[in-house]
């Protein structure tokens, strides 16, 4: 097993070093969407295109063709009744870790909201109305993305929240989904996925209103169905596929960075990345891989994705780490560099989130910690941010001028609008001051 993986160990000592490590970084941004004037673009603008067009007539026919499911436009939306049956029958145990993972989001999500803290009168801060979130459903159903993406839109205050997901368990959305919408006080929930579903919240069906915002994870189609319509719609970012980079030294635990790596491979796709200056520690990473990767339930789909989208990088110096590190702009950024990893998350510019310390592993801020789990991925934390509850708001600048200080600014006001060759914004000035 070791020996199908050797190729993921990249030595500073090569001489195509940096090559090797760019097309490692360039694979994992190609995963994140589509080539400018590819087939599978074209054919991403022809579903957008036809749902935008003939609306839930598209919306069946793409379920079926993409799903292999038959839906009529009636059975688009999840009955309430569905719903609670779903919350009635979940597990007591997992509905309790649930219930606690949600008080753990908006305590967080609360404290870190900006707009009820800003008291300028120049600033009006509103909620959005009405919002849109994928729930990825098919690799592996996410109902922790419910929390991730619901809870922050609820502490700001949106009225209306629509969840889609592709129908990919018994022709529906998995049960823990539901009852979880329904714990959650959200009623309007759709078993339709994919870029088809994006269109239909961007632009409206007979049956699905629009909404303001689109947000939440998934695979390359929905993300670049999300980039497509953003302008008709607002979204978050770019988010998916899942990836991590994990900068260790040789105070690492090999077993527990391979089980980190293993972690985000496992979706199927995602990626996961080591940037080290320890070639015991990388090889001894590798060797972990390969015990621990035989004893997962997802084996080969998870060890395709370690040699396709995944490498542990022996840099020349630790500064050399640092730099591949932010280079990366990576989704999920750990730092197992025992009482040192406080200094360097401080060096570190890029990363959706940062993992601190060797017991901060992602599945803590998948499900527990607080922030959302909705992150900036392909190289796109260099400009996006996460998902917060800051993203479901919008300002509008507040300007008021009485007749005095609009008197006092008027020449000033009149000479900028002249020098643009705009003599009716300065007369807009002048007939309320009396300026010639």
């Amino acid at each position: 097993m070791t020996d199908q993986l050797a190729d993921i160990l990249i030595l500073s000592s090569q001489p195509d070093f940096q090559q090797k490590l760019s097309a490692v970084r360039q694979t994992i941004i190609n995963a994140a969407g589509f080539e400018s004037g590819s087939q599978q673009q074209q054919q991403l603008i022809n579903i957008v295109n036809e749902v935008a067009k003939t609306g839930d007539k598209a919306l069946a026919e793409f379920t079926e063709k993409f799903d292999n499911v038959k839906l009529t436009p009636n059975q688009f939306k999840i009955d309430k009744a569905q719903l609670k049956k779903a919350h009635d029958e979940i597990d007591a145990d997992l509905l309790k870790a649930l219930r606690k993972s949600i008080e753990n989001v908006r305590k967080y999500q609360t404290e870190i909201f900006m707009s009820g803290k800003n008291n300028h009168p120049g600033v009006k801060y509103t909620p959005l109305n009405r919002i849109g979130i994928c729930i990825p459903g098919a690799s592996a159903p996410l109902p922790s993305t419910v929390i991730m993406s619901a809870v922050p839109a609820q502490v700001a205050g949106v009225k209306e929240i629509v969840i889609i997901s592709p129908p990919r368990c018994e022709n529906s959305i998995h049960p823990v989904i539901q009852a979880l919408c329904f714990e959650l006080g959200i009623d309007e929930v759709y078993r339709i996925g994919g870029a088809q579903a994006v269109a239909a919240l961007a632009y409206g069906t007979e049956t699905i209103e629009k909404v303001n915002k689109i947000v939440g994870p998934g695979n390359q189609w929905v993300q670049m169905a999300k980039k497509q319509v953003f302008g008709k719609v607002d979204i978050d970012s770019i988010a998916g596929p899942s990836e991590v980079l994990i900068i260790a030294d040789d105070s690492a635990n090999p077993a527990w960075v391979a089980a980190d790596m293993l972690s985000q491979a496992e979706h199927a796709p995602g990626s996961a990345l080591v940037l080290t200056d320890s070639e015991k520690l990388a090889r001894a990473i590798l060797e972990q891989l390969a015990k621990q990767v035989k004893q997962l339930d997802r084996s080969q789909q998870t060890l395709e994705c370690l040699k396709q989208f995944s490498a542990i990088a022996v840099c020349e110096n630790f500064d050399d780490v640092i730099v591949q590190a932010n280079d990366f702009a990576t989704e999920h950024l750990e730092i197992q560099c025992g009482n040192k990893s406080d200094a360097v998350a401080e060096r570190i510019i890029n990363a959706g989130a940062i993992f601190i310390g060797p017991y901060t592993p992602v599945a803590v801020g998948d499900y527990w910690a607080g922030p959302s789990h909705t992150l900036p991925t392909g190289s796109s934390a260099k400009f996006f941010s996460p998902l917060s509850s800051n993203d479901f708001v919008k300002s509008s600048s507040i300007i008021r001028y009485n007749k005095e200080k609009l008197e006092q600014s008027a020449d000033d006001i009149i000479r900028l609008a002249m020098v643009e060759g705009l003599d009716a914004h300065a007369k807009s000035i002048a007939i309320r001051t009396k300026k010639n």
